[in-house]
């Protein structure tokens, strides 16, 4: 990582840990802190598979809400983030869960060279990540012969799209951002966050990366994983656009049906080589 990206990291690190206090203080995360079990729908369980017994590694895990769910599923899990702010809210939501702050470019070194079954990462996560081909070759290094890769997250075609509308912003599907990666990183100056609650009082600057899948599928597979799973979903778990109707799965939202079907939402495996596989 050059010092360009390392001072942006910087950045976003800090627009993190003023967007905890009012994350930890939502209604959107209050809901999950009493149930992390229903952060995710059912299908999505199918995507990510069985964690019970399993070491699994949340990485950008942020308040730990899917660290915790996986917990309660029977799983040995750790959540990792860059931001300290959200570890220490994480901690303190979750006290019997280990939580590792470091950013996830230095998780080798931060894990002290354990491997995981299972290797997570969640919705938000991968835009905030300047090299995928560097970071599928750290998860390949966390991860045991066999194990497996899951990233759930919001397609790169609705992040074109641009999954929060501006002020001002015409309600219609309109390409905003780049879809396609190698023009470097958006900069974005927002006080509004996600979350219900008041706006950021500083740190607003941060910077998001666009990755395509194909971008993400080819860093993947250098990597030396095998991907068994792509799935492209055209319903996601937030009401994009306002025009936006319930799916049928509880919890996720889709285009009215005279709009045209495109994907939201992505899910991706993909296994380690287990020993004496060719």
């Amino acid at each position: 990582m050059d010092s360009a990206d390392l001072t942006r990291m910087d950045a976003i690190e800090r627009n993190w840990n003023a967007r905890t206090p009012i994350h930890a203080a939502s209604e959107f995360y209050a809901g999950a802190f009493r149930d992390p079990d229903a952060w995710f729908a059912d299908h999505e369980w199918d995507d990510i598979g069985d964690v019970k017994d399993r070491d699994v590694l949340h990485l950008q895990c942020h308040l730990g809400t899917d660290t915790a769910a996986f917990a309660r599923r029977g799983a040995r899990a750790v959540g990792l983030d860059l931001s300290g702010a959200a570890i220490a809210e994480a901690r303190r939501r979750y006290p019997d869960i280990e939580f590792v702050h470091a950013n996830v470019y230095d998780a080798g070194a931060a894990l002290a060279g354990r491997r995981f079954d299972v290797v997570y990462t969640g919705r938000g996560a991968l835009l905030y990540l300047p090299d995928l081909t560097r970071w599928a070759q750290i998860v390949a290094s966390l991860l045991k012969p066999g194990g497996r890769l899951s990233v759930l997250d919001f397609h790169p075609l609705l992040m074109a799209l641009g999954v929060i509308p501006e002020e001002g912003e015409p309600d219609t599907l309109t390409l905003r951002y780049d879809y396609l990666p190698g023009r470097g990183p958006e900069e974005r100056d927002w006080a509004h966050t996600y979350t219900d609650g008041p706006l950021l009082a500083g740190d607003t600057r941060s910077y998001e990366w666009p990755h395509s899948l194909g971008e993400l599928v080819t860093a993947v597979a250098a990597a030396g994983l095998r991907v068994t799973t792509l799935r492209e979903d055209p319903s996601g778990p937030y009401p994009r656009f306002a025009r936006m109707v319930p799916a049928d799965r509880p919890g996720f939202f889709r285009l009215p049906d005279d709009d045209p079907l495109i994907p939201l939402f992505f899910a991706l495996r993909a296994v380690s080589p287990s020993p004496g596989a060719e």
